[in-house]
């Protein structure tokens, strides 16, 4: 039996006490923790493992010009050289640098299943493949190899890996970070690249500048998925102390649903964004879950429709439910609206610190020039040794003779060296160069190289000196860094910033009951009809005024009439009680009462734009109005084609534009990039012509075989197919006894005779309708010509030229059409117009 060994007399056991050692061993796991795992750099932003991942990805050379490499290859160099953890740790580190729903700007790309907003797990490490994200490539490891950082040994001290990258961008506020540490945790929110340069740069230029401009300049986080910032006071404090709430909400809109059933249409709430970090699946299941325990009342259905384009959750309401009633107890009892628990903590100098906004941006900027210090230092220093061979060389060719005498006179490589050293007063590393020179410099080309690379490296030493001693001129290069990757990778902000609503008094107004609200909508009737109806005349000019006119007042000539720059579109009978439907570029209708467009007196008043006249929300929109309807007293046999500029059709039934609510509802579903470009009424058996500017016209008649009705959400059929730098630029419906005029971008215009355009079917090419005198024109617009018709054309310039229609010279499609408008230098037609020819006048 072996021998006890006895520990104790050897004196190799200290005695110490237990709470001495717990706190001690305590605190170097918790400092471990907080400094090398779980907490960012203030500098780079990164956590570690994330700074591991890149730089391994960088040794491996996967930068984004080069094919994507197996996850399993980059997680293996990470574990094997740098990080002795867990490789699922590692792996899960690397998906989410790669999710474009957790990262703002995500540093790597990906290919494969990397997960999903509803929390589904990404593919094995084996099957997914990555290389790095240009962000990531050119913003923090374009200069790594430069003497910017400082290396430390790896675990094993086999490896050098870098303390910080030398990041150009603060990426902790650009992608933000979350991480529970020992006793500390944070929780900083993404924003905008943008937003975070421009603040940089204020602070460059102006180091005391107050917090609430710099606020107005950062506003507040922006994340991957979007979502509404409600309110900015948690916004402040989180940027004022370091910590802080903001509350989050999805995005909902409340639109009218086909329920599959018929024509019938029900109201629903669609969400299309949720707030950062909320499961889309779960939410939907909660829900679910608070409808069937009773907890949330009126809704009938909810469906999942996202697809590849975006998020689309609808929740089919119920017949005589609130909306915003349902829409107030999701807030309140769903994640659909969140708080965001703001804590700026990160790592400064081996310490955790919580900062506040202008203190992360301060650091960083100290960082970046610490940076660009070392690397400006380590480029002048290649430069003056490259500048000292390259003199020594330059010396040598003009004494070849003598260096030749030298090298004929040694016996051996030392006494040569010796030699040039003490007759030509070089220095050791001239000689070894000159000694390696190869026998073509001597050449006179050589020679003219050599000296223009001196004098191209004179001026880079002088250019690195006025940098590293003017600190002036190093902040100017930092700013012009900054703003060279503001161009290359800002884009427009995701999270929208809306008002705190005053939800304790909705909270006081929604157990009122829809009886009530029926109750209150016919006495608003009742007050309605008791409002004389007049007969008014709706005057709308191609500069989007609109003037009402009562059809009882007589105008006259002297009253004057719209400015010359602008005209009479469209001209409209109708009276006080009947609605007008305005459809805007997007694809969306808002209705809007006669009796609430201001009476215009004598015809010398422009009368009021009519965008003005509709909601906030359609005002706050960046779209143009394309079409003014009156709907028809008999709207069953009425339908409306909607045409967009890339070719898409769709027909409408009129019933589908009753009943629209004041916050309007979308008629037409558009695709990316597209927009809609107008609106007609037709009747089934209606000739349609549309034209494309590659000269095209395409003839057809409007039948359920050549053109179905649709619902409001479809997105269309294809009219005419137009090439990638072609588009739509007009329709019209005609009888065969008219003609039709045809107006390029450069001036040129004639009739074609509509009765001798063949008749095709929607989705054809079209027929060549005009032979172009100029290479590179197109055709601007179509227009209809009746009687005594009187034409419009718009210029890029914002020039009006009127010309008589019937003036235009009537020729077969194989003509190339005369010049009928002098335009000026680089001004083109852009619209044709049929102006309307006021008789009351």
């Amino acid at each position: 039996m072996a021998k006890q060994l006895n520990l104790l007399s050897t004196g190799q056991v200290i005695t110490t006490a237990l709470h001495t050692e717990m706190q001690r061993s305590y605190l170097e796991y918790a400092m471990s923790v907080i400094v090398g795992r779980a907490l960012p750099d203030v500098r780079d932003g990164l956590k570690p493992v994330h700074r591991r991942i890149l730089y391994a990805m960088h040794e491996l050379g996967l930068t984004p010009d080069r094919p994507y490499r197996k996850c399993a290859r980059v997680v293996g160099d990470v574990l094997g050289k740098y990080h002795p953890h867990g490789d699922q740790s590692v792996y899960d580190a690397l998906v989410r640098l790669v999710q474009t729903f957790s990262c703002r700007y995500p540093l790597l790309g990906g290919h494969g299943n990397f997960g999903s907003v509803d929390n589904d797990p990404p593919a094995a490490m084996r099957y997914t493949e990555t290389r790095l994200a240009p962000i990531s490539h050119e913003g923090m490891l374009a200069e790594i190899g430069e003497e910017t950082v400082e290396f430390i040994g790896n675990f094993d001290s086999s490896q050098q890996e870098p303390t910080v990258l030398p990041a150009q961008l603060p990426f902790l506020l650009l992608n933000g970070c979350a991480g529970i540490a020992v006793g500390m945790a944070t929780n900083i929110p993404p924003h905008n690249l943008g937003e975070v340069v421009d603040g940089l740069i204020a602070l460059i230029d102006n180091p005391s500048l107050p917090d609430e401009k710099l606020f107005k300049i950062i506003p507040g986080p922006d994340f991957p998925t979007g979502g509404e910032i409600v309110g900015k006071n948690g916004i402040n404090e989180a940027y004022t102390t370091g910590r802080g709430g903001i509350l989050l909400r999805g995005v909902a809109n409340i639109e009218e649903v086909p329920t599959g059933r018929g024509n019938k249409r029900r109201t629903a709430i669609i969400i299309t964004e949720l707030p950062y970090q909320v499961n889309k699946a779960g939410w939907i299941e909660k829900v679910a879950d608070l409808v069937n325990q009773g907890r949330l009342n009126g809704i009938g259905d909810i469906r999942d429709e996202s697809d590849r384009d975006g998020m689309r959750v609808v929740i089919e309401l119920k017949r005589d439910t609130n909306p915003q009633e349902v829409l107030y107890y999701l807030y309140q009892q769903s994640a659909l609206q969140t708080t965001f628990g703001a804590i700026l903590l990160g790592i400064i100098d081996g310490q955790p610190r919580q900062l506040s906004l202008r203190q992360l941006l301060q650091e960083f900027l100290d960082f970046r020039e610490q940076t660009l210090s070392r690397r400006y230092t380590h480029e002048l220093g290649k430069a003056e040794s490259r500048s000292h061979l390259v003199e020594g060389l330059l010396l040598a060719l003009s004494q070849v003779d003598e260096v030749i005498d030298i090298l004929r006179q040694a016996p051996d490589g030392t006494k040569a060296k010796v030699g040039l050293i003490s007759r030509l007063e070089l220095s050791e590393v001239q000689a070894d160069e000159i000694l390696a020179m190869p026998l073509r410099r001597l050449t006179g080309m050589e020679r003219q190289k050599l000296e223009e690379e001196y004098e191209e490296l004179e001026t880079t030493i002088n250019t690195l000196r006025n940098l590293l001693g003017d600190r002036k001129e190093l902040l100017k290069s930092l700013k012009k860094d900054l703003r060279s990757l503001k161009r290359s990778y800002n884009d427009k902000r995701r999270t929208k910033f809306v008002v705190k609503p005053d939800n304790k008094a909705f909270a006081q107004q929604k157990n009122k009951g829809t009886q009530k609200e029926k109750g209150a909508k016919s006495q608003v009737g009742n007050l309605q009809s008791q409002v004389p109806v007049e007969d008014v005349v709706l005057d709308f000019s191609q500069r989007g005024y609109v003037r009402r006119i009562s059809s009882s007042s007589k105008r006259s000539k002297s009253d004057g009439g719209v400015p010359d720059y602008d005209f009479i579109i469209q001209a409209d009978e109708t009276n006080t009680a009947n609605d007008l439907l305005v459809v805007t570029s997007s694809g969306k209708a808002y209705p809007l009462q006669i009796g609430e467009i201001p009476t215009t007196t004598g015809r010398g008043a422009r009368g009021t734009p009519l965008i003005t006249l509709l909601t906030s929300t359609a005002q706050s929109q960046s779209e143009s109005i394309v079409s003014r309807l009156l709907i028809p007293e008999n709207s069953t046999n009425t339908d409306v084609v909607l045409l967009t500029k890339q070719g898409r059709i769709k027909r409408l039934s009129g019933e589908e534009l009753t009943n629209v609510t004041r916050r309007g509802v979308t008629i037409l579903k558009l695709k990316e990039d597209d927009e809609l470009l107008l609106t007609k009424f037709v009747n089934r058996g209606d000739r349609l012509v549309v034209a494309s500017s590659g000269g095209r016209l395409l003839h057809f008649e409007v039948n359920d075989e050549q053109l179905p009705c649709m619902g409001r959400t479809a997105v269309g059929l294809q009219a005419l197919r137009v090439g990638k730098q072609h588009q739509i630029v007009g329709c019209t419906s005609f009888e065969k006894n008219h003609n039709l005029l045809l107006v390029t971008q450069s001036g040129y215009a004639k009739q074609i005779s509509a009765s001798k355009l063949k008749l095709g079917n929607r989705g054809d090419l079209g027929a060549q309708a005009f032979k172009f005198s100029v290479p590179t024109d197109n055709l601007a617009g179509i227009a209809l010509i009746k009687s005594e018709t009187e034409i419009a054309l718009v210029t890029s310039n914002q020039r009006v030229i009127r010309l008589n229609g019937e003036s235009v010279p009537l020729l077969t499609k194989n003509d190339k059409g005369e010049k009928v408008v002098e335009l000026n230098r680089d001004e083109t037609v852009v619209t044709v117009h049929e102006v309307v020819v006021d008789n009351n006048s």
